[in-house]
């Protein structure tokens, strides 16, 4: 074989420091790694075309491949420190914002005891809660009328398909099929 056709760069004048022998050697060495790498790239295409033959003879699809690879690199992931250590960040995060939560509601729920047990101010003190929220103005309100207007017509198509003996809503099992109870407060 012709070294210029191996990819052998044609014959130069000698680096410095290397005498004629030792470049013949080096060109004769990369010459022969040159051809080892054409070999070894025919037989990895050889053994790529046998592995992708098995696999379609397996039924492994491409997809299934990547599901695979996508599933051990997710777990991969999951083991890692940088993974544990976000997620107990966050867990911790989520506990002390639950607490927080859990806290800021007790907290509002004794505050509306507390309003529930003491008129407002000398000002409101004839009025009630219930009587603000019967006033006409929010009665009359368009949305008022437009909530009052939807809780009728469900309550007329529960209530009603009752009366007709068909019962539209759904049963859970075990339920013997006994009607609810109406204790709805329209």
């Amino acid at each position: 074989m012709d070294s210029a056709s191996q990819g052998v760069a044609p014959r130069t004048p000698a680096v410095e420091g290397l005498t004629e022998v030792e470049e013949e050697e080096l060109r004769a060495e990369l010459a022969k790694v040159e051809e080892e790498i054409v070999t070894l790239r025919q037989v990895l295409a050889a053994k790529e075309r046998h592995c992708g033959e098995l696999k379609r003879r397996l039924g492994l699809s491409t997809l299934g491949e990547l599901k695979q690879n996508l599933s051990r690199s997710w777990h991969d992931v999951q083991v890692s420190t940088a993974y544990k250590k976000t997620q107990e960040t966050l867990s911790q995060a989520g506990q002390k914002t639950s607490a927080a939560l859990s806290t800021m509601g007790s907290a509002i729920s004794r505050k509306l005891g507390d309003m529930r047990a003491h008129p407002f101010s000398h000002s409101f003190s004839s009025y009630s809660i219930r009587h603000s929220i019967s006033m006409p103005a929010m009665r009359n309100s368009a949305t008022f009328k437009s909530f009052e207007d939807r809780v009728g017509t469900i309550k007329s198509k529960v209530v009603g398909s009752r009366e007709n003996g068909i019962d539209n809503l759904p049963s859970s099992p075990g339920s013997g099929e006994q009607p609810l109870p109406d204790h709805a407060p329209f």
